[in-house]
C-alpha cells in the first residue's frame, strides 16, 4: 500500500480510500443537486458491500477447510480491509503471521492501520511489538525507517530528547544499521535519519554548555566518518554533506573546494576504500535491480555472493543473504546456504538460532533445515523445553520422503543420548522413557512405509542397541529385534543385523539359535546362500567341531537346494529370450512370404498357369494345384533358412555366475573382458521381486574368436571370487528335437512331417533318390538336399571333389538354383 493511504473507521463500520487520508465520507451526506443519479449509486453501493460479503464468507470457508493457503489468506485480509471490519481484520491479520512470515510491505500496512486506528501512549507497546515482529521477518530498508519515524514521532520520551528516550533511540538506530546500514542502495536512508536525529539533539543543548555541546557535534561528526566509510549508492552525496556540515560548524574554510581538500587523512583513505569498493559492486548491484525472471535474478544474486565470500567481510555476506532472501524467501537452496555459512561463522551466536527459526519458517517443507535447526539449537545449549517445541514442530510438516522423517527423528535421538551421557546431572533430568518414546513413536510412524529397507534396520539396530545401554534391558532389546523382524523378515540384512548384535553382546547361543531360524528361508537375490555360508564361517569361528559338523550337515542339503533352483529359474529366463528371438524371425519370415504371394497372385492367369505348368525347356510338371506336401516343404524350408540365419548370427553369448556378480556392474563385466575384447553386451539377472542382481550375468561376444578368449578366462577370480564361465547355447535343445524327427518319402516324392516352430530337417529315402520329382512352389522356398549316407560311411572314403560338392549341395537354395541344378541332372 502506498504511504499516502491509511484507514478510516467510519460510523458504518467500514472503510473508505481516498486521495486525502483524513477526509471521511459520510454515507449520509448527499448532494441535492444529484437527484436520480444520487440513488443509483446508492443501489450500486449495495450491490457491491452483498458481493464483498459473499466474498468474505467463501473465503473464510476455504480457510476454515484449508488453513495453509498461504494465498487465500492474502485475500481475506484485503477482502476485510477493504469492508472496514476491524476486529477480523485484526484477527486475521494475527492468525496468518502465526503460520507464515508475512512481508514488509503487510507489516507497514498493519503498523499503519492501527496507528490509525489509535496513537495514544496505550497503543504504543502494541504498535512496536509489530514493527519488532516485522523487522524480524526480512530486512527492509523501509520498515526500519517507518519504525524509527513512528518512535520519534510518538514515543514522548524520544521527542522530548529525555536521557531515556535518547538511549532508546541510540540503540534502535544501531540495530537498524546492524540489519541494514550496509544495504549498498538504501543503507543511506538510515543514515541520514540518524545523523538527523543527532543534530537535532545538538539545538535542545543549552548554549552555556558547551563541553555537552561540542560532545554531541562530535558524535554527528563520528557518524558521518561511518557513512563514509561505506560503500553505497549515495556516497558522494554525503561527502557533499559531510563537507558543508564541517563548513557551518567553523571546521571547513572553503566547502566548495575540490572534494577531498582540507579534509582529515583518516577521512580521505576510508573514503576512497569505500568508493574502490562501490566500484567493484556497481555491475553487480545493477544486475540484482533489472527486471529479470526469477532463475536470472537468483543467479545474479549467487554471482554477487560467490564475489563477497571471496572478499571475505561477514557483516557484508550476512547483509547480501538477507537481500536475496527478501526477494526470494522460499528457495530451499538459498536457505540452506545461509544457514550453512551461519553456522561455520557464528556457531553458537544467537543469530543461528534466529535464522533456522526463519528458515523452517519460509521453508518448512525441507527437512535437512529442521535437522540442521535442532542441532544449532544443541551446540547453544538450549533448554530440552525448546528442543522438544521445535522438534514437534517439525512433525506437522509435509516433507518430500519418509527418510527426511527418519533424519529427524533419529536426531532428536541423538541429542537425547548425548545429553544423557554428557554429565550426570543431565541423565537424571532426561528420562530414558523420553528417548524410548522418540523411537516408538518414530517406528509407528515409519514402519508402513520403510518396509524391507536399510533405513528403518537402521533405526531399529540403535533403537535396539540404546535399550541395552541406557535402558539395561536385553530383553526389551531383543524385543525390538524380533518387532523388525516381523516386519521385515524377507529381509537377510535384518537377520544378519541380529545376529551381529548377538555375538557382540556376547550371546554366541542366542546368535546359532536364529541361524537356525533363518537358514531354510528364501530370501531375495543371493541371500539364502548368504546366510548358509555366513552360518558355517560362524562355527569356524565360535564353534565347536561337533556344532561345525551339524551346520554342515544341515546347510549342505539346503545350498545343493538352492543351486537347483537357481539352474532352473536360469533355463526358465533363457527360453523366453530364445522364443522371442524365433518369434522374431518366423513374424519375418511370414511377412515375406506373404508379399511373395501376392506378387504371384498379381501375374496374369495364363503366364502363371504356364510358369507352374512348364520348366524352362517346356517340360511338362506336376499339377499347378499345391499338394499339402508342398505346403509343408515350404514351410519347414523357410524355417531351415531362418533357424540357419540366427545360428549365423554374430553375437555369441557365454554366461557365468557366482557371488561376486551380485555386487557387480555392467562396467565391471565390460573391464574384466577387455583383454578378450569383442564385448557387445553385457545383461544382468535380477530378481523380479527385489530387483536385485541373481549373481548371474550373460555377455555377448562379436565373433567365435573373441568368445574362446573369453572362455580362457574360466575360474579366474573377479572381485574376489572365483568365476564359473561357459558357453551358453540355449539352440541346442531345438537342435536336439528336429535330429529326432524322421521326414519319409513316397512313389519318389518328399513327405515331409511338420516339425516344431522354428526347426526343419528334410531327409531323402535313400542316397541315390533323383530330385526330378520334388515339387516346387513360390519364389522364396528354400531346400537343403542332403543324402542320407549308408551304414559303415566313412569320410575316408570320400574324394576332395565329393566333399566339395557334398559341401556346395548342404548350401541352402533359392528356387531358381535348384531348379537350374534339377534341370542340369
Amino acid at each position: 500500500m502506498a504511504d499516502s493511504e491509511t484507514l478510516v473507521p467510519a460510523p458504518s463500520n467500514s472503510l473508505e480510500e481516498d486521495s486525502n487520508p483524513n477526509e471521511v465520507l459520510m454515507p449520509d451526506a448527499k448532494n441535492p443537486t444529484e437527484g436520480s443519479d444520487s440513488e443509483s449509486e446508492s443501489d450500486s453501493d449495495s450491490e457491491d458491500e452483498s458481493q464483498a460479503k459473499a466474498q468474505i464468507e467463501a473465503l473464510e470457508t476455504q480457510l476454515y477447510n484449508n488453513p495453509s493457503e498461504y494465498d487465500t489468506h492474502v485475500q481475506y485480509i484485503k477482502a476485510l480491509r477493504k469492508q472496514g471490519d476491524l476486529e477480523k481484520l485484526s484477527q486475521a491479520r494475527e492468525a496468518m503471521s502465526s503460520l507464515f512470515p508475512l512481508t514488509s510491505d503487510m507489516w507497514r500496512e498493519w503498523a499503519k492501520d492501527q496507528t490509525t486506528i489509535s496513537s495514544s501512549l496505550e497503543a504504543l507497546p502494541q504498535i512496536e511489538k509489530l514493527y519488532e515482529l516485522g523487522v524480524s521477518d526480512y530486512m527492509s530498508v523501509d520498515l526500519w525507517c517507518d519504525y524509527l519515524n513512528f518512535v520519534q514521532e510518538h514515543d514522548p520520551s524520544v521527542k522530548e530528547c529525555s536521557a531515556v528516550g535518547i538511549s532508546k533511540a541510540r540503540n534502535l538506530f544501531e540495530r537498524a544499521l546492524t540489519a541494514a546500514g550496509l544495504h549498498v542502495d538504501g543503507g543511506h536512508h538510515i543514515w541520514e535519519l540518524y545523523r538527523e536525529f543527532e543534530q537535532a539533539i545538538v539545538f535542545t543543548i543549552d548554549e552555556t554548555d558547551s563541553a555537552a555541546k561540542e560532545k554531541q557535534i562530535q558524535r554527528v561528526r563520528n557518524l558521518f566518518h561511518r557513512q563514509l566509510s561505506i560503500p553505497h549508492s549515495d556516497l558522494k552525496s554525503t561527502l557533499v554533506a559531510y563537507k558543508a556540515w564541517e563548513a557551518d560548524h567553523g571546521h571547513l574554510s572553503n566547502a566548495n573546494s575540490k572534494e577531498l581538500d582540507d579534509l582529515p587523512s583518516h577521512v580521505v583513505s576510508v573514503y576512497q576504500k569505500a568508493l574502490e569498493m562501490l566500484d567493484s559492486r556497481a555491475h553487480l548491484e545493477e544486475n540484482i535491480s533489472k527486471n529479470n525472471t526469477d532463475s536470472e535474478k537468483l543467479q545474479d544474486f549467487m554471482t554477487y555472493l560467490k564475489f563477497e565470500h571471496s572478499s571475505g567481510d561477514p557483516a557484508r555476506i550476512q547483509n547480501l543473504y538477507e537481500r536475496a532472501i527478501a526477494v526470494f524467501p522460499v528457495s530451499a537452496d538459498l536457505w540452506l546456504d545461509y544457514t550453512q555459512y551461519l553456522d561455520k561463522t557464528f556457531k553458537t551466536a544467537r543469530i543461528v538460532r534466529d535464522s533456522y527459526y526463519r528458515a523452517t519458517r519460509n521453508c518448512p517443507w525441507v527437512g535437512e533445515l529442521w535437522v540442521r535447526y535442532l542441532l544449532a539449537l544443541e551446540r547453544s545449549h538450549a533448554s530440552e523445553e525448546e528442543l522438544s517445541t521445535v522438534f514437534e514442530r517439525s512433525l506437522l510438516c509435509t516433507f518430500s520422503g519418509f527418510d527426511e522423517y527418519l533424519n529427524v527423528f533419529l536426531t532428536r535421538a541423538d541429542g537425547l543420548r548425548r545429553r544423557m551421557s554428557s554429565s550426570t546431572t543431565v541423565k537424571d533430568e532426561i528420562n530414558y522413557a523420553i528417548l524410548r518414546d522418540i523411537f516408538q513413536r518414530a517406528s509407528d510412524y515409519l514402519s508402513p512405509h520403510l518396509k524391507n529397507t536399510e533405513s528403518l534396520l537402521r533405526l531399529y539396530s540403535y533403537w535396539a542397541r540404546l535399550e541395552l545401554k541406557y535402558g539395561n534391558n536385553l530383553t526389551a532389546a531383543r524385543g525390538v529385534w524380533e518387532s523388525l523382524l516381523k516386519i521385515c523378515g524377507s529381509m537377510v540384512e535384518a537377520w544378519q543385523a541380529y545376529i551381529a548384535w548377538e555375538i557382540e553382546t556376547g550371546n554366541i547361543n542366542e546368535g546359532r539359535s536364529l541361524y537356525k531360524r533363518c537358514y531354510s528361508k528364501r530370501f531375495p537375490g543371493t541371500g539364502s546362500e548368504d546366510i548358509c555360508h555366513s552360518w558355517l564361517r560362524f562355527e569356524k569361528e565360535y564353534g565347536s567341531l561337533e556344532e561345525f559338523d551339524i551346520a554342515v550337515q544341515k546347510v549342505s542339503p539346503r545350498l545343493e537346494e538352492l543351486q537347483l533352483f537357481r539352474l532352473q529359474q536360469e533355463s526358465k529366463n533363457v527360453l523366453p529370450a530364445a522364443n522371442e528371438r524365433e518369434n522374431s524371425s518366423k513374424k519375418s519370415a511370414r511377412e515375406k512370404r506373404k508379399l511373395t504371394s501376392h506378387a504371384v497372385e498379381e501375374q496374369p492367369p495364363a503366364k502363371h498357369h504356364k510358369s507352374v505348368a512348364q520348366n524352362d525347356k517346356g517340360q511338362p510338371r506336376q499339377s499347378a494345384e499345391p499338394s499339402e506336401a508342398a505346403k509343408l516343404d515350404n514351410k519347414n524350408a523357410e524355417r531351415a533358412r531362418n533357424q540357419e540365419i540366427q545360428d549365423k548370427s554374430s553375437k555369441k553369448p557365454i554366461q557365468f555366475n557366482d557371488q561376486c556378480t551380485a555386487f557387480a556392474t555392467a562396467d565391471d563385466l565390460h573391464n574384466f573382458f577387455a583383454d578378450a575384447g569383442g564385448v557387445v553386451a553385457v545383461r544382468l539377472l535380477k530378481d523380479k521381486f527385489t530387483r536385485k542382481s541373481r549373481g548371474l550375468a550373460y555377455v555377448d561376444f562379436s565373433d567365435d574368436a573373441h568368445l574362446a578368449a573369453a572362455l580362457q578366462k574360466n575360474k579366474q577370480i573377479f572381485m574376489g571370487k572365483k568365476l564359473s564361465i561357459l558357453k551358453s547355447d540355449p539352440q541346442q535343445g531345438r537342435k536336439k528335437e528336429v535330429a529326432g524327427r524322421s521326414v519319409r518319402a513316397e512313389h519318389g516324392r518328399t513327405d515331409t512331417r511338420e516339425t516344431p516352430k522354428g526347426k526343419m530337417d528334410i531327409q531323402p529315402q535313400s542316397p541315390t533318390s533323383g530330385h526330378g520329382d520334388v515339387q516346387l512352389k513360390g519364389r522364396n522356398t528354400f531346400a537343403v538336399p542332403r543324402n542320407v549316407k549308408p551304414l559303415g560311411w566313412s569320410s575316408r572314403s570320400k574324394s576332395p571333389s565329393d566333399a566339395a560338392n557334398e559341401q556346395e549341395t548342404d548350401n541352402p537354395k533359392s528356387n531358381d538354383e535348384f531348379r537350374k541344378m534339377l534341370m542340369k541332372s
